[in-house]
C-alpha cells in the first residue's frame, strides 16, 4: 500500500466514526503512545503488503524520485548500447536481424519504462517525484534528440532500406518511418546544411518558447463592477480577485475570458475582454510570430520543401497543403448559406436586446447560448443531477461492451499511486482473452495534471521471442467529489469528454501492431483523434443517454425522452457557424 492510500483509507475510517477512551495524566500519555504504535505497525504492514502484479505489464507506477532518475539513466545507457551496436554493422552486411529487429525490440522494451518515468509528473501526490519525473523526461528527450541526429545509425538503416528486403508491409512501413524521421532532421544533407538546419531549429524552438512564455507571464487584467459583469454565476464572481476600489479583476486567462464571453449580459464588457484577449502581448508577440514564420520557411526550404506548410503536412494523411485548402474550402462554401441564416438569427436577437450596436465576434458565444436556452428548454444544471460518475462509467462500460465486445473487470489490490485510482483488465467478451489494462485516475487533486487525457503506458508490440506485448492505458480526468468525499456529478460536457477519452482507450487497447512506433496512439497525427470523436456520437442517442444517466437520489430514473431528444437537437444548433469558426482557426 502506498503512503497516499494509507492516508485515504485512514480518513475514510475516521469519517465512519471514532471510538474514544478517556485517559488522564500519565495513563493518557501511555494510551496515546500505544495507540500510535499500533497504528504505525498496521500502516507499515499495509504499506509492505505485496501488491497484485499485472501479468504482461512492464509499467512501474510507484517509483521514488531517486528510482525514477536511476531508471532514466538505465534507459539512456541501454539505448546507447543498442544504437552503437546497430551503427557498427558494415553497410554491406546489413540485414533485418542485425539492424531493424534490435531497434524494434529496443522500442518495445523501453517504451513502458520511459512512460514509467515521465507520467508521474502528471499524477504523483509527491512534489519531489513530480520534479524527478520532469527531469527524467528532459534527460530522455535530450537523449532521443541526439539519437535522431546520429548519422552512423541513419546510414546503416538507409542501407537496409535501399536493399528493399521487407519482411512484410508493416515492417516496410516501420523502416520508412525510421528513415523519414532521420531525414526530417537533415541527415541526408551535407554537413554544412545540417549545421544550418540545427541552428534554425534552435532559433525556432527559442522563438516558440518566448511566444508562449510571454502569454503565460502576462499579468494584465481588466477591472469591472458587479453590474458590468451581470449574468456571470455568483460562484464565478466569488473566485475572482478584487482591486482596492472593490472592482473585480478579470485576467486574460482563457477560462476566465470564455466565461465572460458566454455569460456576461453587458455587450461593452464582452467587447473589452475580447479585444484585450485578442491583442494580448500584441507588439512583442507579433514580432516573434513574424520571425518564426521566416525561420520556419528557411527550415523547410533547406529540407527540400517549398514552404513550412508542405513540411508539416508531409507526415499527415493529406500529404499536401493543396489538398487541405481544397478540403476546407469545399466545406466552407457548402456551409455559407446556412451560416448566414444562423448569423442573422443572432443579429436579430442582439438588436432586440441591446439596440443598434453592431454584432461582433465577442457576441457569438453569448447569443448562441441565449438562443439555445430559448429554443431547447434545456437546463444543464438540472441535467447534471442525472450524471453521477458511477452511473456514467457503468453505462460507458456497457456501451463499449455492446459495440466492441470488450469486458472491463476491476482488479482488486493492484499497485496504484493514489487511493482514488483503480485498474481494470480489458477482456474479449467472447473468449475472455486478456487484451490489456487501463488505469483510471478520475478525480482532481492538488498537483495533478489539470486536463482530461489518455496516455499510452505500454504499446502493443511483437517481441523478439514472438510474444505479443499487451497494451496499457491511463485515463486522467478532473472529476469533482462531493463534500463528503463520495463520487460527484458530471456536467454534460464532461460526459462527452469522458466518452471521447474512452475512444482513445479502445484504440490503445485493441491495437495489435507489431511495432511500438506505429502502435496504439502512435498513428498519423490527423487520424489519432478520429476514434475518440466517433465515440462522442453515442452521447446524443436516447438509448445511450438512458444507459449513462440516473437521478442522483434514485439512479433507476434516467433522463426523460423529451430531454434526450432536446439534447440531440441542441447538438446541431448553429452547427454551420461553429464549423466555419473551426475552419477559420
Amino acid at each position: 500500500m502506498t503512503e497516499s492510500e494509507g492516508k485515504c483509507k485512514k480518513m475514510g475510517k475516521e469519517k465512519r466514526g471514532r471510538s474514544f477512551i478517556a485517559f488522564t495524566g500519565a495513563a493518557a500519555v501511555l494510551g496515546i503512545a500505544a495507540n500510535l504504535a499500533i497504528t504505525a505497525i498496521k500502516y507499515q504492514k499495509a504499506k509492505n503488503a505485496k501488491k497484485k502484479d499485472l501479468a504482461g505489464s512492464k509499467v512501474r507506477v510507484n517509483l521514488s524520485a531517486s528510482e525514477i532518475l536511476k531508471l532514466a539513466e538505465q534507459i539512456i545507457a541501454n539505448s546507447n548500447k543498442a544504437h552503437n551496436s546497430v551503427a557498427s554493422v558494415p553497410l554491406d552486411k546489413v540485414t533485418y536481424a542485425n539492424v531493424i529487429s534490435p531497434l524494434a525490440e529496443l522500442q518495445a522494451q523501453q517504451f513502458p519504462l520511459v512512460q514509467s518515468c515521465v507520467f508521474q509528473k502528471m499524477v504523483s501526490t509527491r512534489e519531489d517525484v513530480r520534479k524527478a519525473s520532469a527531469e527524467a523526461e528532459r534527460r530522455i528527450d535530450a537523449h532521443l534528440d541526439a539519437c535522431s541526429k546520429r548519422e552512423d545509425v541513419y546510414l546503416v538503416i538507409k542501407a537496409f532500406a535501399v536493399k528493399g528486403e521487407w519482411m512484410n508491409a508493416e515492417a516496410k512501413r516501420f523502416v520508412q518511418i525510421l528513415v523519414r524521421d532521420f531525414e526530417r532532421n537533415g541527415l541526408n544533407l551535407t554537413a554544412s546544411k545540417r549545421e544550418e538546419l540545427q541552428r534554425l531549429r534552435a532559433q525556432i524552438d527559442e522563438l516558440s518558447f518566448k511566444y508562449i512564455q510571454n502569454l503565460n507571464d502576462d499579468s494584465k487584467f481588466l477591472l469591472f463592477t458587479e453590474a458590468e459583469l451581470a449574468g456571470l454565476p455568483p460562484e464565478f464572481l466569488k473566485g475572482l480577485d478584487k482591486s482596492e476600489n472593490g472592482k473585480f479583476k478579470i485576467s486574460l486567462r482563457s477560462h476566465l475570458v470564455a466565461a465572460v464571453l458566454e455569460f456576461c449580459k453587458v455587450g461593452t464588457t464582452r467587447r473589452m475582454v475580447s479585444r484585450a484577449y485578442g491583442n494580448q502581448c500584441g507588439e512583442i508577440n507579433v514580432f516573434i510570430l513574424e520571425s518564426l514564420v521566416q525561420q520556419r520557411h528557411k527550415y523547410a526550404r533547406l529540407l527540400g520543401y517549398s514552404c513550412y506548410a508542405e513540411y508539416a503536412i508531409d507526415v499527415r494523411m493529406a500529404k499536401t497543403p493543396k489538398k487541405v485548402f481544397e478540403f476546407l474550402k469545399d466545406i466552407s462554401t457548402s456551409l455559407t448559406d446556412l451560416a448566414m441564416k444562423e448569423l442573422n438569427i443572432l443579429k436579430d436577437l442582439k438588436k432586440k436586446e441591446e439596440g443598434e450596436f453592431p454584432f461582433g465576434i465577442e457576441d457569438l458565444l453569448y447569443y448562441v447560448k441565449r438562443v439555445e436556452e430559448q429554443g431547447y428548454d434545456l437546463d444543464f444544471g438540472e441535467i447534471k443531477q442525472y450524471f453521477p460518475i458511477s452511473v456514467v462509467l457503468s453505462g460507458i462500460f456497457k456501451i463499449i461492451q455492446d459495440l466492441f465486445g470488450l469486458r472491463f473487470e476491476k482488479i482488486a489490490g493492484a499497485d496504484v499511486w493514489h487511493c482514488d485510482v483503480c485498474v481494470f483488465s480489458v477482456l474479449d467478451l467472447g473468449s475472455s482473452e486478456l487484451l490489456g489494462y487501463c488505469y483510471f485516475d478520475l478525480f482532481s487533486r492538488e498537483g495533478k495534471y489539470g486536463h482530461t487525457c489518455v496516455l499510452a503506458l505500454q504499446n502493443s508490440a511483437l517481441t523478439s521471442n514472438g510474444a505479443q506485448q499487451i497494451p496499457v492505458a491511463l485515463l486522467i480526468s478532473q472529476c469533482q467529489k462531493d463534500a463528503d468525499g463520495s463520487s460527484g456529478l458530471l456536467r454534460f460536457s464532461e460526459v462527452v469528454s469522458l466518452f471521447h477519452e474512452f475512444g482513445h482507450v479502445v484504440q490503445q487497447i485493441c491495437n495489435r501492431a507489431s511495432f511500438t512506433r506505429i502502435s496504439g496512439l502512435c498513428v498519423d497525427p490527423d487520424f489519432v483523434e478520429i476514434p475518440a470523436q466517433l465515440l462522442e456520437n453515442w452521447c446524443y442517442e436516447s438509448y445511450s443517454l438512458k444507459l449513462i444517466s440516473g437521478f442522483y437520489q434514485d439512479i433507476t430514473k434516467p433522463l426523460k425522452d423529451d430531454i434526450c431528444k432536446s439534447i440531440k437537437r441542441w447538438r446541431t444548433s448553429f452547427s454551420a457557424l461553429k464549423l466555419k469558426q473551426d475552419i477559420l482557426c
